[in-house]
C-alpha cells in the first residue's frame, strides 16, 4: 500500500504530496512519522492507494502512526483542499487548524489514573486492622475510587490490601474536564409565538443560511437550543459559535444543563490537556455539540445537523493569523458538505449579512420584541460638552451620578461600559508635550495605576512610570483619557459602600477569569460591573436596571469604513443588558456629539433606519458593493520591507493596468500603525468591484520570498490599523 502524505512543514517548497510505502493499517486522515531528508518529520495521510508512479525500491517507508485512529475525518480533508485553494496557503498550515496545537508537537496526550476496587473472592481482614476494614467498607459501598484519594484518606491500608490480593488496582483513561462546576437551568422555557414561528421558518426553508434578527432579550438562545435538540434526536451533531471566550462558560452551562456531557468546549483559554480531551471526545463521538469561539468551527464532529453563529456581526470571527479566514466562509462550506442549516444570530447584524438576507439570498427571520413583551430600556443622550462647561471634570455626568445613586438605593445593579482598559489612555508632559510611546511599536503607552506602570496594548511591553519628562526634565506629568481602572477609582470615591467589579483583559486571565467575574455579578456579590466590550454581549442579569455608556464617541472616528456600524452595534448591544426582568431598564449614553445620526439611531434601537443610511453611504464604494483587499508587507528590516513593498506593488500594478475597470482604488502606503513588535508595516490598499483579480493578487503574494519580510493578503479586513 502507498500513502499520499503532506509533511507538516508550512513552506511552499515542500507544499506537495509525497508517496510513502505503508502497512494496510494506515488510513487517510492519520498523522504519521516519516523519513524526510536527513531527519524525520510528521505528516498527514491524505489518501491511501494501491500503487505509486515512484518505483517501489525508491519508496521510503512510514515509520509509524502517531495515533491508532485518523485524527482528521473525511470532511476535514475535503474542507482542507478547498481552504488551501481559497486562501492560497500551504496545506500543512490549513491542516493544523483542525488539531490542538500541542497534539502536533507531542506535548500532550491521553491522561490516565489508577482506580481501586475489591476483588470478588472471599477474604478476611483482622479486626485490629481498622484502617484496612474501613477501606474495604468504603470500596464495598462505593464500588471503586481513585487510588490517590484512598492513600490520602486511608494511608498504608491500600498497599496492605493490594499485597493481600483483596484490592485490585486498574489504570484507566480519564478526561480532563474544564468548567466542572459549570451548571445551568435544565428546564425548557415555554416558547413565545414569535419563537415558534422562527423555529418553523428555519426548519422548513430551502435556503442553507438563515439570519435570525432578534432584539436583545428576544429569546434567540432558546431557539438555538431547540434547533440543536432537534438535530440530536435525529442522531446528528451541532456546532455553536460565540464571539468571546467570556461567553463560552455561560453558554456551556445552558448546553450542559439541557444536554449533559454531550457538549464539549473548544477555545484557547483551556489548558493543553483539557483542549486535547475535549477535542478527543468530539472526535470519537462521545460529545456531539462543539461550543467555542472562532476556532471551534474546525471541530472534528461528523454528520453535522446545524451550525449556529451567535452575534454574527462580531469582528472576532475574522482570523488575523494565516490562513486569514472568515468563520462564515468555513461554516458555509461545512453546511453545504453536511446539507445542514447555518443560523446567523444578531440584534445588530452586519450590513453585508443583512443585505444578503433582504435580497433573498438568506432566509430572514425576525424576533422584534423581548420575551413577555418587556420594553427595551429607554436611552437618554447626555451632552458631555455641557458637563465640561459646568466645570465637571469627572467621567460621569450629573445625570448618570443621580441615576446610579437611585439604582443602588433601590437594591439593583448597574453596568458601566468603557471600551478602554487601564487608567489613562496617554501619559504626557504638560510643559513640552512629550508623549510616552512604546519602544517596539508606534503607539502611545497606557498607564495602569494598580501596577504603577506603563503598558503597550499591542506587544505587551511594560515600562516604569515616568518620574520626570525624558525630553525636558519637567515633573509636570499628566494623564489624558480615561480607562476602566480610573473609572473604578472614581466610583469608589463617589459610592464608597458600593461593591465594584472590573472586567477587561487585565482582570480575566486564566480560563475561568471571565466566568468567575460574571458569576460573582450574577450572584449579586457586586453592585456595579465596569467593563470593556466583554460586558456588551449575550449576558443576562435580571437585576441590572441601569447601563452607563461613558464614551460613546470612542469608536466613531476610527479611520475605518465600519466605524459607524461598530459604534451602533456596541451601543445597542450594551444597552440591551439593562431591564431584562420585571423592572424597566434605563441607559445613559454620554457623548460629545449628541446630534450624530449613528447615536440617534442607536438610542431609538432603529436598526432599519441605521441600515438604510449606512447602505446608502457605502453605495458603489465599500462592502457589500465593493471588496477591500489589503496586501500587508511586514518585516524586521525596514530597508528590506520597503524594497519588498516596491517589488510587490510593481507586480500588482501590472494586474491593475490589465483590469483597471475592476479597481476603484489602488495605492501603496504606510500602515496606520507603522511599527508593531519591532516590525515595520507597509500596505497596498485596493478596492475592487468584484473578486476576479484576487487569483492573481494571491499568486503574486504567495510567490514572494524574503529573509525577514512576510507578505500576506487580507480580504475585507476587520481591522484596518
Amino acid at each position: 500500500m502507498v500513502a499520499e502524505v503532506i509533511v507538516d512543514i508550512a513552506h511552499s517548497d515542500v507544499d506537495k504530496i509525497f508517496d510513502y510505502a505503508c502497512e494496510d493499517t494506515v488510513a487517510a486522515g492519520m498523522r504519521v512519522a516519516v523519513p524526510f531528508g536527513r531527519s524525520a518529520a510528521t505528516g498527514f495521510v491524505m489518501r491511501v492507494k494501491e500503487s505509486s508512479d515512484v518505483p517501489p525500491e525508491k519508496l521510503k517507508k512510514i515509520y509509524r502512526a502517531e495515533e491508532d485512529f485518523p485524527a482528521l475525518n473525511k470532511e476535514c480533508l475535503a474542507l482542507a483542499e478547498k481552504l488551501k485553494n481559497r486562501y492560497r496557503c500551504p496545506m500543512a498550515l490549513v491542516l493544523r487548524l483542525f488539531l490542538p496545537a500541542e497534539m502536533r508537537t507531542g506535548k500532550v496526550g491521553e491522561a490516565s489514573r489508577n482506580f481501586a476496587r475489591l476483588t470478588s473472592g472471599p477474604f478476611e481482614i483482622p479486626a485490629r486492622a481498622r484502617q484496612q476494614l474501613a477501606l474495604a467498607e468504603f470500596l464495598k459501598d462505593n464500588g471503586e475510587a481513585d487510588t490517590a484519594f484512598l492513600r490520602e484518606r486511608f494511608g498504608g491500608a491500600l498497599k496492605a490490601l493490594t499485597d493481600k490480593g483483596i484490592v485490585l488496582i486498574e489504570k484507566r483513561r480519564v478526561f480532563r474536564d474544564p468548567y466542572r462546576g459549570v451548571e445551568g437551568e435544565a428546564a425548557e422555557r415555554t416558547l413565545t409565538p414569535a419563537q415558534e414561528e422562527a423555529l418553523k421558518r428555519i426548519g422548513t426553508t430551502q435556503k442553507t443560511v438563515t439570519l435570525l434578527h432578534g432584539v436583545t432579550g428576544s429569546g434567540k438562545t432558546e431557539v438555538y437550543l431547540r434547533l440543536i435538540a432537534e438535530q440530536l434526536k435525529l442522531g446528528k451533531t451541532a456546532i455553536f459559535l460565540v464571539p468571546e471566550i467570556s461567553l463560552t462558560p455561560q453558554m456551556l452551562s445552558q448546553l450542559r444543563a439541557r444536554f449533559g456531557r454531550k457538549a464539549a468546549i473548544l477555545h484557547s483559554g483551556l489548558s493543553a490537556g483539557e483542549r486535547f480531551d475535549e477535542w478527543r471526545r468530539l472526535r470519537e463521538g462521545s460529545a456531539r455539540i462543539a461550543i467555542g469561539a472562532r476556532s471551534a468551527i474546525f471541530a472534528p464532529v461528523e454528520n453535522v445537523g446545524v451550525i449556529v453563529i451567535d452575534e454574527e456581526h462580531d469582528g472576532s470571527y475574522s482570523s488575523e493569523n494565516a490562513p486569514r479566514y472568515n468563520t462564515f466562509d468555513i461554516a458555509w462550506l461545512r453546511a453545504i458538505y453536511n446539507k445542514c442549516k447555518l443560523v446567523l444570530g444578531s440584534a445588530t447584524p452586519s450590513v453585508e449579512t443583512y443585505k444578503r438576507a433582504k435580497d433573498g439570498e438568506f432566509e430572514l427571520v425576525r424576533l422584534p420584541e423581548r420575551i413577555n413583551r418587556r420594553p427595551l430600556p429607554e436611552v437618554q443622550l447626555v451632552d458631555m460638552r455641557r458637563e465640561v462647561r459646568r466645570g465637571n471634570p469627572s467621567p460621569f455626568s450629573l445625570v448618570l451620578r443621580e441615576k446610579l445613586k437611585s439604582c443602588l438605593g433601590g437594591g439593583n445593579q448597574a453596568i458601566l461600559f468603557l471600551n478602554r482598559r487601564g487608567y489613562s489612555q496617554t501619559v504626557l508632559c504638560r510643559d513640552c508635550g512629550y508623549v510616552a510611546k512604546c519602544e517596539h511599536c508606534d503607539v502611545a503607552l497606557t498607564y495602569h495605576s494598580e501596577e504603577n506602570c506603563l503598558k503597550c496594548h499591542y506587544c505587551g511591553a511594560r515600562y516604569h512610570m515616568l518620574k520626570g519628562c525624558p525630553a525636558c526634565g519637567s515633573v509636570h506629568i499628566g494623564y489624558v483619557g480615561t480607562g476602566t481602572q480610573r473609572v473604578v477609582g472614581e466610583l469608589k470615591k463617589l459610592y464608597p459602600a458600593a461593591r465594584i467589579l472590573r472586567m477587561d483583559n487585565d482582570t480575566t486571565s486564566g480560563k475561568e477569569g471571565h466566568y468567575k467575574i460574571l458569576k460573582q455579578f450574577a450572584d449579586r456579590q457586586a453592585d456595579i460591573l465596569v467593563g470593556t466590550q466583554m460586558v456588551a454581549k449575550g449576558h443576562d442579569f435580571p437585576s441590572v436596571t441601569l447601563v452607563g455608556i461613558l464614551d460613546a464617541d470612542m469608536s466613531l472616528h476610527f479611520p475605518d469604513y465600519r466605524s459607524g456600524e461598530r459604534t451602533f452595534q456596541l451601543v445597542t448591544q450594551v444597552a440591551g443588558r439593562s431591564g431584562r426582568a420585571e423592572e424597566r431598564g434605563e441607559v445613559v449614553l454620554q457623548t460629545y456629539e449628541p446630534e450624530n445620526f449613528i447615536l440617534r439611531f442607536a438610542a431609538k434601537y432603529d436598526y432599519e433606519g441605521f441600515y438604510e443610511h449606512e447602505i446608502a453611504m457605502r453605495a458603489g464604494m465599500f462592502p457589500p458593493y465593493a471588496k477591500i483587499v489589503r496586501v500587508m508587507v511586514v518585516g524586521e528590516d525596514e530597508t528590506e520591507a520597503l524594497g519588498a513593498l516596491k517589488e510587490i506593488y510593481g507586480k500588482l500594478e501590472a494586474v491593475y493596468a490589465a483590469q483597471p475597470e475592476k479597481f476603484l482604488f489602488f495605492n501603496k502606503m504606510h500602515s496606520p500603525i507603522k511599527r508593531i513588535k519591532e516590525k515595520f508595516r507597509y500596505q497596498v490598499l485596493m478596492r475592487l468591484t468584484d473578486g476576479s483579480p484576487l487569483k492573481e493578487i494571491y499568486a503574486i503574494c504567495s510567490a514572494a520570498a524574503y529573509k525577514k519580510t512576510v507578505v500576506y493578503v487580507e480580504e475585507n479586513p476587520s481591522n484596518l490599523s
